[in-house]
Parts: structure tokens; sequence; C-alpha cells
């Protein structure tokens, strides 16, 4: 019989894609993929070190692997394994930890499954992590993610990621295109860009710091792919995000009108502190520009509250500046101190109970604006993606300018393009529409 392997990814969407390459490895050497509901030989935990939560998650995650079968053989990799794998390591149950590099050859690793005494280690100096291993995510969504790029060179003085990923680090210009070309023939119709810093896409693409291609040269190039019906990008620096992709993107045939910026602060003050690569005149440009050349553009916003020496004038700062500026929703993350960090010994600590306030603020500022927002598309005519699952008798989806609608469940819908025309938010937030034609979009 069969061994039978599942998967557990916390974190961003570049896990996801990194985890699904994992998974193609072990069903190429003879496993069987399961949920990570059912009982299998083998867990595989995809882990994340970008806030505390991830890191406390972890031990719930092996105990409900631990509760399925308590003989499978548990395996930890991705970014909390490279920071700390001897913490792992001794999680009970753990039997296996890789690092950075390892974690692309898992399989390598394993012999019987037999569980051991104390988790085995296999991490590398993160130096050493300056080669390239192209991914994407397929099956178990109707989008794809496609990692274009891996590592960070900057120093923002709260993150991990430059420790746990390396140096900055592209995919070649032509095996992206292969792989989207691979994943547009297995029927997906969206697919998203994903990488720790994509707008440095092009360093390092040939093993050295020469910028072969740009991130505007990959857009172009993806454009002309036959087969895929939309492109998204998953998230790009303001200071990376030039007006010329902007432009391209305003009248490209398949990228859709939705930018991720993350700005951080929205006082210039701690944007120093962070040691971020703009300033809060940068950003306003680059939402002025979108708002110019893509009127029904959606731009989401990440921010972090807390940092220290936020004080409350900074922090009403960030506020008021979101508040005034034209986006469309907020990735609010609570400062949590990461180990080996800069921040982790910076003065100001702001006290939790600040922090939340702080945090539960924004939130309710994301609501209004994503409200706002979704009021703002109400009446126009717009594609719709839907969904695979049937949340509570009904079926979901995504316009191009990421508006979230509803429809009573129907099945044949999964996985098409329909034309709708929004028409009322329902009391749950979600969007409303009828119908402008029944056939699917191609």
């Amino acid at each position: 019989m069969k061994k039978k392997v599942a998967f557990y990814t916390l974190g961003c969407k570049l896990n996801f894609s990194e985890t699904s390459t994992i998974a193609r490895n072990f069903t190429d050497e003879g496993f069987e993929r399961v949920d990570f509901s059912e009982e299998a030989d083998m867990y595989v935990i995809n882990t994340c070190s970008v806030t505390d939560n991830a890191d406390k998650k972890f031990k719930t995650i092996v105990k409900k692997a631990q509760k399925i079968n308590p003989d499978a053989f548990v395996a930890a990799v991705g970014c909390y394994a490279q920071l700390k794998p001897e913490e792992l390591a001794d999680v009970d149950g753990v039997d296996l930890v890789l690092g950075a590099t390892e974690k692309f050859k898992i399989t390598d690793y394993i012999n019987d499954l037999t569980k051991n005494d104390h988790g085995q280690v296999h991490s590398c100096e993160i130096a050493d992590a300056d080669f390239y291993v192209g991914s994407y995510a397929i099956g178990d969504r109707t989008r794809a993610f496609l990692k274009v790029q891996d590592g960070c060179d900057y120093k923002c003085t709260y993150c991990t990621i430059p420790l746990a990923r390396g140096i900055s680090r592209s995919d070649t210009l032509e095996n992206v295109l292969k792989n989207a070309a691979d994943i547009s023939e297995q029927g997906i119709k969206e697919i998203v860009l994903t990488g720790v810093n994509i707008g440095d896409y092009g360093k390092g693409e040939f093993g050295n710091k020469k910028h072969e291609h740009t991130f505007l040269d990959l857009v172009k190039a993806l454009d002309d792919v036959d087969g895929i019906h939309r492109l998204r990008i998953s998230s790009i620096e303001p200071n990376l995000l030039k007006n010329e992709t902007i432009e391209f993107v305003a009248q490209s045939k398949t990228f859709v009108p939705h930018f991720h910026i993350p700005l951080q602060s929205g006082s210039d003050d701690l944007l120093k502190l962070m040691k971020r690569r703009y300033m809060t005149n940068l950003y306003r440009e680059r939402v002025s520009k979108i708002r110019e050349v893509i009127p029904n553009c959606c731009i989401g916003v990440d921010v972090i509250v807390g940092f220290p020496g936020e004080t409350e004038e900074h922090f009403l700062e960030t506020y008021h500046f979101l508040n005034d500026l034209d986006i469309s929703y907020l990735h609010v993350f609570t400062y949590s101190e990461r180990d080996n960090t800069p921040a982790a010994s910076m003065d100001g600590v702001v006290p939790n109970k600040v922090r939340n306030k702080r945090s539960k603020m924004l939130r309710g500022l994301s609501v209004k604006k994503r409200r706002a927002f979704y009021e703002s598309q109400l009446g126009n005519e717009l594609t719709v993606l839907f969904e695979g699952e049937n949340k509570e008798g009904y079926i979901h989806g995504f316009t191009e300018n990421y508006v979230k609608v509803k429809s009573p469940w129907n099945p044949e819908l999964v996985n098409t393009l329909h034309k709708v025309q929004l028409k009322e938010i329902d009391a749950d937030g979600l969007v409303r529409f009828n119908f402008v034609k029944e056939e699917v979009e191609v």
C-alpha cells in the first residue's frame, strides 16, 4: 500500500506555493497525498515566523496530527524551522526539522518513517541559501500561486525574513513563463505572482546580483502567455512599483486592477526607524498615480501598529494618513518582537494593551474603507471568478478588482468566469449581483 502524506501550511502565499512543490516531490516518490484532517503516515508542517501567533500555532498543529495518528512521522519545514530549528525539534512529537535549503529535498531525509526520540535537525547557514527553487501551488484552489522570487536584501529592523530565507534571488524568465503555461493548461483561471520581494525580480536570476530582467519585463512577458485569464500581483514594495508598471497594468490584457502595497507606518519618523526605503510622500504619489490611470483599482495596504517608539502622535499620524488616502482595505499587523532583529532591542516599547487598542482602531478603519470601496463599485459590470467551496449554502467569488461576491450555491459555477452587475451589499458585507449573461467568459 502507498504511504500517505498530509500537509499544513502556515503563513503567506509563497509558503502555499512551496508546499505544493514539496507535495509533488512526495507524489513522484510514490506517496499518496491526503487532507491534513485524515490519517496519514507522515505530516509535513510548513512554518512561518512573521508573527508570534504563527510560532504558537505550530504546537497546536503538531498536537492535531498526533491526535489523528500518534504513530505518524512529523516534519517541520519553512521559515520558523530555519530560524529556530532546535526549538521546533524540542516540541513533543516532531521527528524532523529542515531549514531553508533542505526543505526541497525532504524525501532524501526520510527512511522508514520510524518516529525519533527527539527531532533531527538539518539546517544550513542562511548564507548558503543562495540558489533558487521554483514552485507553484495548484489543485486546491481556483487560482494558482506562482513563485517568481525568493529572499530579501532589505534590512527592515522588525523583519526576520532575510534570516529565514536568505538573499534576494529570482527564477529565470524562461522558467516562470514555462510554469505559467503549465498552470494555464490545467484549467486554472487566475495566477497570483508571489515572492518575498517581487518588485526586486531579476536580481540573482543567473546566480549573481545582476538584473538580467526587471519586474516590468516579467509583467510584459507574462501578459503574452496564451491561456491565462487573470494575473494578479500579490504584494509589491512602493519604491519598486514604478509608474511604467502601473501604466502597463492599466492597459494589460490579463493583469487585474489590484495592487497590494506595504506601507507599515504613516509616520516618516517610524519609517526611518524601520529602515523602510521610502517616505510617506512617495507612497501617496503611488496611490495617486494608480487612481489616475486605473480609477476602479483595488488598493490594499499592510500596516504595523505598536512598533517601538510609536507614540500616540505617531499612531494618529498613521491613522489620519490612511483615512485620507483613497485605498480599499488594510492588513493590520500588531508588532511582535522577533529575536535577532534590531527592533527587539529598541527603546520605547509600546505596552501590549496599547498595541491591541491601536490595532482594533485600524481594523475598524479597514472595514470602513472596504465598505466605501464596495459601494463605489455598485452598478458596475465586472467579471467574477467563482471559488470551489460551499459556504453555508453560498458560493463566493472575486471580481477582477477584488470585490468579494456571493450567490446561492451552484456547483456548475465553480472555477468559471461570469460577467455580472454588482447590485447591493449584503448584511455580511459581501456583494450580491445579477448575471449580465449566463455563458462563461473565455
